[in-house]
C-alpha cells in the first residue's frame, strides 16, 4: 500500500523524528547536592513533557514534538546514572569543587564564582564548571595566590 493511503508517513521519515543524543562530557560527572536535584527536576519534566505528547492524535506530530523530550530523557538517564555526588568543602583554606572564590583580574575586575558540574553550571549566574580553565587553575590554591590563564593573572581575594 502507498504511504499516501495511511496515516503514518514511511519509515525513514519516522526515523527522521529521532533527534541524535546529546553529547555526554568525557569527565567524571560531579555534581553538587543542588546539582543533583537539578537533574532529578529535569527528568521529572522532561518525563512530563514526553507523557504530553501520548495524547497528540496524529502519529507524526506525536513523534515530532516526542522527539525533544526523549532525547533529553536519554540525556538525563546517562547523567544521573553516573552522577558522583561529592559533599561541600568542610574548608575554605583552598579553592575545592563547590567552592565559591573571588578573584582580582589584572586589569582591575573583580569576579566570583562557584565551581560545581558541568549540567549546572552557568557564568551568569555565577557558576563554572570545574573543568573551565579558570577552575582548573584554581583549584587547590589559597588566598593571596595568583594563577594564570590566557595570558591574564587572577589573584584570589577569598574562598567561601
Amino acid at each position: 500500500m502507498s504511504v499516501a493511503f495511511t496515516k503514518e508517513e514511511s519509515a525513514e521519515t519516522a526515523a527522521e523524528t529521532l533527534l541524535p543524543d546529546r553529547p555526554v562530557s568525557p569527565h567524571p560527572n560531579l555534581v553538587t547536592q543542588a546539582g543533583l536535584k537539578a537533574l532529578e527536576e529535569q527528568q521529572r519534566e522532561a518525563r512530563a513533557a514526553y507523557d504530553a505528547t501520548s495524547g497528540i492524535d496524529d502519529v507524526n506530530e506525536r513523534r515530532r514534538q516526542a522527539a525533544g523530550p526523549l532525547r533529553d530523557l536519554r540525556y538525563l538517564a546517562e547523567r544521573l546514572r553516573t552522577a558522583e555526588l561529592v559533599s561541600a568543602p568542610t574548608s575554605t583554606d583552598v579553592v575545592a569543587f563547590g567552592s565559591t572564590v573571588t578573584f582580582c583580574r589584572d586589569d582591575g575586575r573583580v569576579q566570583t564564582y562557584r565551581i560545581v558540574g558541568e549540567d549546572e553550571a552557568d557564568p551568569k549566574t555565577g557558576s563554572i564548571s570545574y573543568v573551565s580553565p579558570v577552575a582548573k587553575v584554581l583549584m587547590g590554591k589559597g588566598v593571596g595566590d595568583v594563577a594564570t590563564v590566557g595570558g591574564q593573572e587572577l589573584e584570589i581575594t577569598a574562598i567561601a
